[in-house]
C-alpha cells in the first residue's frame, strides 16, 4: 500500500520530548488489574473502522473484562494526514499510547526513539511473523512494533477484454505468453481508442520498477559489511536489466501519460481504458466501487492473478501492510502492549482472514494461498521485497530519486547514466 512519508519533526526535538516524559508504567503495573484507572489512547487507521469494526469492539470488550476501570479511547485516522498529526502529537503532551503505522513509516519512528521496545514472545505466532513485516519493526536486533496485516501487489485484469482479444478470460502464467496476449488485446481495442492501454504501467511507478529490479536479482541498495554502510545498487548489471525491462513495457503498452504515477490506475481501469494493471490486491474492489469513482458495471469482471515476471518466474512484489507500536512516551506501556497483544492474537487474525485480509503470520496465511479470492496476493507475500532497512531510508527524497531516475530514462537518458546518478544521490541520502 503506497503511503508516502511526510517529513518528521527533528530527531533532536523528539528525543528531548521522549526523554523528558519517559515511558514507564511505574507502580501502576503492580496493581490489581481491576484497580487500574488509567486511560489508553489508540490510533488506528480508518480501515479498521470501515472493514472490521467488530474486531475493535471485541478486543475492547476483552480488555475491559480484565481492566474494568481503564478507559480505552480508539481514535480513527486518515492516511493522508496521520503522519503529520502524529509528529505534532509526539512533540506535545497529548499523544497516543498505541499507534498504527504503515510499514514504510516504522523505521522513521524507531530511529527517532518514538517507539517502545517490545518482546515478541508476548504475541501470538511471533515465530512465524511474515518476514517482510517483521523486518520493518526490527533495528539492531531489537523489536519495536508488531506486524498487523500484510499486503502485496498482483495483476488485476479485465476478463472480458482478454477474452475478446485472445479467446480466454484467464491471465497467461508466463510473461512471454502474457505479452503475446497483450499484443492481441492492443490490436483489438486500439482500433477505436488510440489511448487505450492493454497494460497501464505508469512511468513513475517506482514500486513496479523495483519489482522488475528484484526479478533480475538487483536491488535499490546493499549493505557493505566492510565499509559498514549502505550503498546504492541501481548501477549493478542486474538492477539495470530490471529497470530497462520496466521502461520497455511502459513505452510499448502505456498509451496514456507516461509521466504519471500509479495513484489513479484503478480509476483508469474503471473507465475501461486499461485491460491490465499491477496493483494492490484490494484495488480490485476499488475498480468496481461506485461510491469511490469505480465502475459497478465491471463487478465480477475484474480478475486477480500473480503477475508474471522475467525469466519464467512470478514478479516479486513489494511487501505492504501495517504495524502496531506502543509509543515510548506512553505512561501505560504495559496496557498498550496487552491491547496490541489482544488485537493481533490468533483469534483476532482469524477475523481479518475471514475478510480476505492477509494476516501477520505464515501459519494463518497458508490457507489463503489456496482460496480463489486470495490465492494471488497470498502467494506473492512470502518472497516479497522491501525497501532498504537502512537508517537513512526514511524520507520522501529517496522515493523522488527513484521516480526522477525513471522519468529521465523515459526522456532519453541511458539506463546506465540515470542509474549511476541515482546511486550517487542515494549514497548522499541513505547514510544520514
Amino acid at each position: 500500500m503506497k503511503r508516502k512519508l511526510i517529513a518528521a519533526v527533528g530527531v533532536a526535538a523528539m528525543m528531548t520530548g521522549i526523554a523528558a516524559c519517559g515511558g514507564d508504567s511505574g507502580d501502576n503495573a503492580s496493581k490489581d488489574p481491576k484497580d487500574r484507572t488509567e486511560s489508553l489512547t489508540v490510533w488506528l487507521m480508518v480501515d479498521a473502522q470501515s472493514t472490521w469494526p467488530e474486531l475493535v469492539k471485541d478486543v475492547n470488550a476483552q480488555f475491559k473484562k480484565k481492566y474494568p476501570k481503564v478507559k480505552v479511547d480508539v481514535q480513527y485516522q486518515q492516511w493522508a494526514d496521520k503522519a503529520k498529526k502524529l509528529d505534532t502529537a509526539l512533540g506535545g503532551d497529548k499523544f497516543p499510547d498505541v499507534v498504527e503505522l504503515g510499514n514504510t513509516e516504522t523505521m522513521q519512528y524507531i530511529l527517532n526513539g518514538a517507539l517502545a521496545e517490545i518482546d515478541p514472545a508476548k504475541y501470538d505466532n511471533s515465530d512465524t511473523w511474515i518476514k517482510g513485516l517483521k523486518d520493518t519493526c526490527t533495528f539492531e536486533g531489537k523489536q519495536f512494533c508488531v506486524p498487523y496485516y500484510a499486503g502485496a501487489r498482483v495483476a488485476l485484469y479485465n476478463k472480458d477484454m482478454f477474452k475478446k482479444g485472445t479467446g480466454s478470460d484467464a491471465l497467461p502464467e508466463t510473461e512471454a505468453e502474457m505479452l503475446t496476449a497483450l499484443d492481441k488485446v492492443s490490436a483489438e481495442y486500439n482500433k477505436k481508442d488510440k489511448r487505450f492501454s492493454s497494460l497501464y504501467l505508469p512511468g513513475r511507478y517506482w514500486y513496479a520498477a523495483m519489482s522488475y529490479v528484484a526479478g533480475y536479482g538487483g536491488s535499490i541498495a546493499e549493505y557493505d559489511e566492510g565499509a559498514k554502510e549502505w550503498k546504492g545498487n541501481l548501477f549493478s548489471a542486474e538492477s539495470q536489466k530490471g529497470i530497462e525491462h520496466f521502461v520497455n513495457l511502459v513505452k510499448k503498452y502505456n498509451k496514456a501519460d507516461l509521466t504519471k504515477d500509479e495513484q489513479d490506475h484503478a480509476n483508469v481501469m474503471a473507465n475501461e481504458k486499461a485491460a491490465l494493471i499491477y496493483g494492490n490486491g484490494w484495488e480490485a474492489g476499488s475498480v468496481v466501487d461506485g461510491a469511490n469513482n469505480g465502475n459497478p458495471k465491471l463487478e465480477g469482471k475484474i480478475g486477480t492473478a500473480g503477475m508474471p515476471g522475467p525469466n519464467g518466474k512470478a514478479l516479486p512484489s513489494f511487501i505492504g501492510g501495517s504495524d502496531l507500536a506502543v509509543t515510548a512516551k506512553s505512561k501505560v506501556t504495559d496496557l498498550g502492549e496487552e491491547w496490541v497483544s489482544l488485537f493481533t492474537s490468533e483469534k483476532s487474525q482469524e477475523v481479518l482472514t475471514s475478510k480476505n485480509i492477509l494476516p501477520n503470520n505464515e501459519k494463518q496465511l497458508e490457507p489463503l494461498k489456496a482460496k480463489p479470492e486470495t490465492a494471488a496476493v497470498a502467494n506473492a507475500v512470502p518472497d516479497a521485497w522491501f525497501t532498504p532497512i537502512a537508517p537513512g531510508w526514511t524520507s520522501i527524497e529517496k522515493e523522488e530519486v527513484l521516480e526522477n531516475m525513471l522519468l529521465e530514462i523515459l526522456k532519453g537518458t541511458s539506463v546506465a547514466d540515470a542509474a549511476k546518478t541515482a546511486d550517487e544521490k542515494i549514497n548522499e541520502l541513505i547514510n544520514k
